[in-house]
């Protein structure tokens, strides 16, 4: 058995991971429909204006707004009506003085017309409409190019596309849309006490659960999460996962992080390429590895799932994100009074799930390996390293998981 190197602290390990990311460069072509959640790798310049023409704000009556001057209740001013003009249809005939003509929203304003009369400020008789508030002139128009004027930068390279910006892209018809490729991570479940999903479980083998769960974590977070078969903790086994995983943007063994005479990854990463990290000062997810090989990020994830998952969480969103080149994940933080005594992990940043009760918040102790711990959780606290006990009913901060992906 080897001891670990040098522990680092949490925050210089997401700051060393983080280095080492390299925003994806490469592109494709997306559908509109496809765009949602994609980062533009171009800037979009307005083809066309938005709205194209003069358009109709309100349901109402065209008119010109010198005919409703001094209109009062007391004094209305009478319009004849020549025209209905009801959604998509092209207006044929022109408001003239003293005339006026029904409109819906969002159709093209009659030429001669420059107002729009709401229906609540007009009272009807016969053909006849009576103007009871004067109204000023491009008053409820939505003039041409208001929203976009043709050739003005209405999105630029490297903005996320929300909703809103998708209609944007809509409003100038596109229906396809140049983005960055998701970045591509390999997953590897190593261990020979690691069984696949669908197969017969040996009296002493365990399921494969960390390269599910991990692969939950990439495809919410912008990636693409390419799953590889479970591999023998060997040298040759290792090292040939690992040539073959460098078509990914990222690599993520689950296991083989440990200090066990069987944990040989970092041996034979550090042969590859160069092991930056092995082993941080956070509990649980102490004997985590991270390396570089040919340029790309390789993390060894401990071999325990809560461990994994919760160090999936803090260190593998942040890096999959700046790979991604998508924006920092949201975090929702509430307080919560804790429900029990919470003792800490002296030299060691301690990240503990719990689940939210009314106002408290209940810690979940389970040990590293049993993955209901994260699972019933609502979210976790951290605990600093240079605290030995948080005491029952003071408050603590709980950041929400649903939130971080």
């Amino acid at each position: 058995m080897k001891p670990f190197g040098k522990l680092i602290s949490f925050d210089k390990a997401l700051d060393i991971a983080k280095r080492n990311a390299n925003p994806i460069t490469r592109i494709e072509r997306v559908s509109l429909e496809e765009s949602l959640g994609r980062v533009l790798a171009e800037d979009i310049i307005a083809e066309h204006n938005t709205p194209p023409f003069n358009r109709v704000a309100v349901d109402g009556f065209a008119v010109i707004a010198a005919d409703t001057f001094r209109s009062s209740r007391q004094n209305p001013k009478t319009l004849e009506i020549v025209d209905v003009i009801y959604a998509g249809a092209r207006p044929e005939k022109e408001v003239r003085a003293g005339t006026c003509i029904q409109v819906s929203t969002g159709v093209k304003m009659p030429n001669g017309a420059d107002s729009v009369v709401m229906v609540e400020d007009i009272k009807f008789e016969n053909n006849n409409i009576k103007v009871v508030k004067p109204i000023y002139p491009g008053a409820n128009v939505a003039p041409i190019g208001e929203d976009v004027k043709k050739g003005e930068l209405i999105l630029k390279k490297g903005q996320l596309i929300t909703p809103g910006n998708l209609g944007i892209l809509a409003s100038q018809g596109m229906e396809n849309v140049t983005v960055y490729e998701k970045p591509k991570v390999a997953i590897i479940p190593t261990g020979d006490e690691i069984t696949p999903i669908g197969q017969k479980l040996e009296e002493t083998h365990i399921y494969d659960i960390n390269s599910h769960t991990v692969s939950a974590i990439v495809n919410q977070n912008g990636g693409i999460a390419i799953r590889f078969a479970i591999i023998s903790d060997t040298q040759e086994s290792l090292k040939n996962a690992m040539i073959k995983a460098l078509e990914a943007d990222m690599v993520v063994f689950t296991g083989g992080s440990s200090v066990g005479e069987r944990d040989i990854l970092a041996d034979v990463l550090d042969k590859e390429g160069e092991v930056l990290f092995h082993g941080i000062q956070i509990k649980p997810g102490k004997p985590t590895l991270f390396a570089v090989v040919d340029d790309k990020p390789f993390w060894g994830m401990p071999g325990y799932p809560t461990s994994c998952l919760i160090n999936a969480y803090l260190l593998l969103i942040p890096t999959i994100r700046k790979i991604a080149r998508l924006p920092l994940a949201r975090k929702i933080e509430v307080p919560a009074k804790l429900a029990e005594n919470v003792s800490g992990s002296i030299g060691r940043k301690q990240f503990l799930p719990v689940y939210l009760e009314g106002d408290m918040a209940v810690p979940l102790f389970k040990e590293s390996g049993a993955i209901t711990g994260t699972a019933k959780a609502d979210g976790f606290i951290v605990v600093p390293e240079n605290i030995d006990m948080i005491r029952e009913g003071e408050v603590a901060t709980v950041i929400l998981f649903n939130d971080i992906v």
